[in-house]
């Protein structure tokens, strides 16, 4: 196995830890990894990551889903919208030059950066919320539940068809903030959604006549998966503000190289 093999593992292992930590976001930095770290083209680096990133999510959301703490019900009317807005978020990204798609992918991390240095912990589930949970923290569905949670969904799965991205860094806070879940419920309910709409994606990228190159899209997944067990290991042990603020840093920094590497 030749360096260029280990640095695909390697980079694969980072997404997963990031999955594995914050139910989303380490997607955000694939579609970099890939152009700048391995030369893969724009298009093919939006594939590989919907591939590899749906992967990793799905393993992370079987394993999440053994300690109960997914919510079904949630998560699919949730990830059936994003499904729904994926291929329109295809048929958008094929209709924009390079430039253009790398030049609106660094500013989303730059304000996803902000949002996830600015997020807290919520104190308590159901309040201050869109919808609202019993005592026994059931979500109590209504149609102002259903629609918003539905919006939510649809202008993720159009971000993850446009860059290649499981709309992760957008999930989480969505969930909290729309349907009241705790942190816990809300990452391993995003792994489920995440894995669904990269389906979806994938789907729409190999019926749009693109292929996957299955060497490099099978040793990024490999590394992808090592790194979910490495990040369910570590979420136990890292507060959540400090990992917030060093992930926020991190994502601004790739936001700077991919428009550095952007204007040369």
């Amino acid at each position: 196995m030749g360096w260029f093999d280990l640095a695909t593992i390697g980079y694969g292992t980072a997404i997963g830890i990031a999955l594995g930590l914050t139910g989303g976001g380490g997607s955000i930095f694939a579609v970099p990894l890939l152009i700048y770290g391995l030369g893969a083209g724009v298009r093919e680096a939006v594939g590989i990551s919907l591939a590899a990133v749906g992967a990793t999510a799905l393993f992370g959301a079987v394993t999440r889903w053994r300690s109960g703490q997914l919510e079904f019900r949630t998560g699919l009317l949730f990830a059936g919208v994003g499904m729904l807005g994926a291929p329109l978020g295809t048929r958008i990204g094929e209709g924009l030059s390079p430039a253009t798609t790398l030049s609106a992918f660094a500013g989303i991390m730059v304000i996803a950066g902000i949002r996830i240095w600015r997020r807290k912990a919520p104190k308590s589930e159901g309040r201050n919320s869109a919808c609202q949970r019993d005592d026994s923290g059931d979500l109590k569905w209504t149609s102002r539940c259903a629609v918003v949670l539905a919006l939510a969904g649809l202008v993720t799965g159009i971000l993850s068809g446009i860059f290649g991205v499981g709309g992760g860094f957008i999930i989480v806070p969505a969930l909290i903030l729309t349907s009241g879940m705790g942190i816990h419920r809300a990452v391993a309910t995003s792994l489920m959604v995440i894995a669904l709409i990269c389906a979806s994606g994938v789907a729409s990228y190999l019926i749009a006549g693109s292929e996957l190159p299955p060497k490099l899209t099978g040793l990024f997944v490999t590394g992808g998966i090592v790194g979910m067990l490495g990040g369910n290991l570590l979420s136990s042990k890292i507060s959540g503000p400090a990992l917030n603020r060093v992930f926020a840093v991190g994502m601004w920094v790739v936001a700077g190289v991919v428009l550095a590497k952007n204007l040369m």
